[in-house]
């Protein structure tokens, strides 16, 4: 099966966790600062957050179509993604907190467990770092 690109990210960074992001559009163009300090600019992990965040709302759409469900216009994913360090060594940890407002818990759980299955960027995590899910 051959794999369709649909789209490539591109960015230039430099300096590390307090340098600069910029992407080949123009469109990003951030300070990054590690967390914590009060260097003005954002972080990796607000990066990864509002990313993933967006993704699943995506597959949280195309759960909701399969199922017949329109999805909420106030649908929000707040996600939480922690860098954390044990004997010297980082890894990260993360929480999906998701507001389908006006559908009730059972199916919300149900298309948040299908969502989990299709982004791309839950894929990219399955088995490499501790994922919750809370329906709100």
């Amino acid at each position: 099966m051959e794999t369709k690109i649909v789209y490539t990210g591109k960015t230039h960074t430099t300096g590390g966790r307090n340098g600069a992001s910029q992407s080949s559009d123009e469109q990003l163009n951030i300070k990054l600062s590690s967390p914590g300090t009060s260097r003005p600019g954002t972080n990796p992990e607000q990066l990864f957050a509002a990313g993933w965040s967006a993704c699943f709302i995506g597959a949280l759409g195309i759960a909701a179509s399969s199922q017949g469900i329109k999805l909420p216009v106030d649908t929000a994913v707040n996600a939480e993604v922690d860098l954390c360090v044990t004997e010297g060594e980082y890894s990260l940890q993360a929480r999906l907190n998701i507001s389908l407002p006006g559908i009730d818990r059972e199916m919300a759980e149900a298309l948040a467990a299908q969502a989990h299955q299709t982004c791309p960027y839950s894929k990219a995590t399955k088995g490499n770092i501790n994922v919750e899910i809370t329906i709100l």
